[in-house]
């Protein structure tokens, strides 16, 4: 079983940047898939980004590409979206998932992940 804590999110101005991180436990996150998900109240959850288990694909929402960027850190046992230039639009609570993946190019960006974490609210003002 494998437990995902999300951090990072907060209060910014349009145009700052937040990062979020992923922290996984017990197991190695190694061979894990992983994504952002964002939802608003009235809204279904969307995705944000992908990353594959060994970091070679990615996968990002029109709406963020250029300004959030998705990583692992295997030291660290976690994964990171960066976000920079952020909009009132991205203002949503967003979700980080794993799903055990047997191909390291595997991707994945629909919601159907095993496994979920809490959660951090990120409130863009403007």
């Amino acid at each position: 079983q494998v437990q995902l804590v999300d951090s990072g999110g907060g209060l910014v101005q349009a145009g700052g940047s937040l990062r979020l991180s992923c922290a996984a436990s017990p197991r190695p996150f190694r061979t894990y898939a992983m994504g952002w998900f964002r939802q608003v109240p009235g809204k279904e959850r969307e995705i944000v980004a992908a990353i594959s288990w060994n970091g070679d694909r990615t996968y990002y929402a029109d709406s963020v590409k250029g300004r959030f960027t998705i990583s692992r850190d295997f030291a660290r046992n976690a994964g990171d979206l960066q976000m920079n230039s952020l909009k009132p639009e991205d203002t949503a609570l967003y979700t980080c998932a794993a799903d055990p993946v047997s191909s390291g190019s595997y991707i994945k960006t629909n919601p159907t992940y095993a496994y979920w974490g809490q959660g951090t609210q990120v409130t863009v003002s403007s």
